[in-house]
């Protein structure tokens, strides 16, 4: 019996401290599936350095464009201006309609009404009861 007591606390130890040393160590990064740190950023990094060209790109193709119509003689040297067509690349935001509808409202006010009822009793309600 103590055979058995002493091999299953040996194994229990082992897979504790194996668990422990892949846990908290870097040999995580083993695991299939878990990505290190250092990947996650700069992924991260990328995709930021990626869309800040991405729109220098555009105010670039823009501003060649219209270089493009001042050479060729479709537009005239005096409208041609850097910051105009710079402003012109900018995306415009639309608005958004952030009011509530009529079904959102009622479904508001039903919950609202939902809660009122299924709400427990005060706590001092329930001391007196214990009494």
């Amino acid at each position: 019996m103590n055979v058995f007591v002493v091999a299953t606390l040996g194994a229990i130890f082992i897979i504790t401290i194996t668990t422990f040393i892949i846990a908290f160590t870097p040999l995580r990064e083993f695991i299939p599936g878990y990505s290190s740190t250092k990947l996650k950023k700069d992924a991260t990094q990328l995709a930021l350095k990626a869309d800040s060209l991405s729109f220098a790109l555009k105010k670039n193709e823009a501003y060649i464009k219209s270089i493009q119509k001042v050479l060729t003689g479709e537009l005239e040297y005096a409208k041609f201006n850097k910051d105009s067509i710079l402003a012109a690349t900018e995306e415009v935001q639309s608005p958004v309609n952030l009011s509530a509808s009529k079904k959102e409202i009622e479904l508001r006010e039903q919950v609202a009404k939902e809660e009122k009822n299924t709400l427990p009793a005060s706590p001092k309600g329930r001391s007196q009861k214990s009494k």
